[in-house]
């Protein structure tokens, strides 16, 4: 079943935010959009990836899950120089939960301005 929240903007193409499946929610990667304004939130990668992670929760609140019930993860850097920054958020934001994890340089992302885009496979307790 496919997971929609008020607290996202609404997918820019043909795709759910996230899919539950038995007890597994697959998040489609999450850019970096401040719900609340419908705009990318400062151009730096450490209120990106906080903002990003926000989205990610939130469609995984809405499944009935969390960020401490992901299993993986893969992270999509537009610069992977910027790894230990973005790395320094994502452990505060997942505190001592250390799900699987890829963490890739992408060629380009769907935005200029992105910085880093996530996505998540967790599990329903």
């Amino acid at each position: 079943r496919p997971i929609q929240t008020d607290q996202l903007s609404r997918p820019v193409g043909p795709y759910s935010p996230g899919v539950v499946f038995d007890r597994l929610v697959f998040v489609s990667g999450q850019g970096a959009v401040d719900p609340a304004t419908g705009k990318m939130v400062g151009p730096d990668i450490e209120s990106q990836t906080e903002q990003v992670l926000k989205n990610v929760a939130a469609i995984l609140e809405a499944a009935g899950s969390s960020l401490q019930h992901v299993l993986r993860s893969t992270v999509f850097l537009k610069d992977i120089g910027e790894f230990a920054r973005m790395n320094a958020v994502y452990g505060r934001m997942f505190g001592d939960h250390r799900p699987a994890r890829t963490t890739v340089q992408a060629a380009a992302l769907p935005s200029p301005e992105l910085r880093v885009e996530i996505d998540a496979i967790a599990y329903i307790p």
